[in-house]
């Protein structure tokens, strides 16, 4: 099968495509064939080896495999002598290592879920990674009636995150730029900010919960805008501003 490897770290010329064995597929696992798969901000940090903390999951000099790609969609093509959950043809989508190649094996027990009919295969491979991490950084931490600040409101992550709070009972402020005001508008936030307009670290609202996408204000700023008892949630990957190729 064809599968995006890298035995580097790099910039996207590390990538090869590359002729490779198909996985085996044990007793309790599936065989899923790759309809669509997606790309996220954890695989460019994975092939750039940058913030160097991925570098203690991934390997110190070199990556200890060079397979690549987290998010999926696509079919069962073959099944497990255990595996009763899963039958061959049904259409699913998910995480799984190496995705980003021809075919991948999971556990039938993994973090696969069947397709929903009315989504496109492109579609659902557009989603496993981005809303987990919204409602990971939301649930249990947003009540109705809070006031929460999404930076970073019109990309993968942010668009999830805008709607999971609103669906919470949040009243949501998105920070985006100006093309995407009236997107961000439009998946339910209720104020909308154009970081080339107006800097919400200097602003004078405070918000229960701010989750930042972005990382381009420090600690210190986000603090500011913050209830006394409001509650930040990083998510750039950067640490904040300056904090450079350690950063997390």
């Amino acid at each position: 099968m064809k599968a995006i490897r890298h035995h580097a770290y790099g910039p996207p010329a590390v990538l090869r495509l590359e002729d490779v064995d198909t996985p085996a597929v044990g007793d309790d696992e599936v065989l899923i064939r790759v309809r669509a798969a997606s790309v996220n901000a954890g695989d460019r940090h994975f092939m750039r080896g940058a913030p160097y903390i991925f570098r203690a999951m991934a390997g110190l000099t070199r990556p200890k495999t060079p397979r690549l790609g987290t998010d999926l969609a696509g079919r069962v093509e073959m099944v497990g002598r255990n595996v009763t959950s899963w039958r061959l043809g049904d259409e699913v989508f998910g995480c799984a290592d190496g995705a980003l190649a021809e075919y991948v094996s999971v556990r039938h027990d993994g973090a696969v879920a069947r397709k929903p009919a009315g989504l496109t295969f492109e579609q659902a491979a557009a989603v496993p990674t981005a809303v987990l991490t919204a409602l990971e950084a939301l649930r249990g931490r947003v009540r109705a009636g809070d006031k929460v600040l999404v930076n970073g409101a019109a990309g993968g992550v942010g668009t999830f995150a805008v709607q999971i709070a609103k669906a919470l009972g949040a009243e949501v402020t998105g920070v985006c730029g100006p093309s995407n005001v009236e997107m961000v508008r439009a998946i339910g936030a209720y104020h909308v900010i154009d970081h080339t307009m107006s800097d919400f670290a200097r602003a004078e609202g405070r918000y229960d919960l701010l989750l930042d996408n972005v990382g381009n204000r420090s600690p210190a700023d986000c603090r500011r805008v913050l209830a006394p008892t409001g509650t930040f949630v990083p998510n750039s990957g950067t640490g904040g501003a300056g904090s450079g190729r350690w950063g997390v």
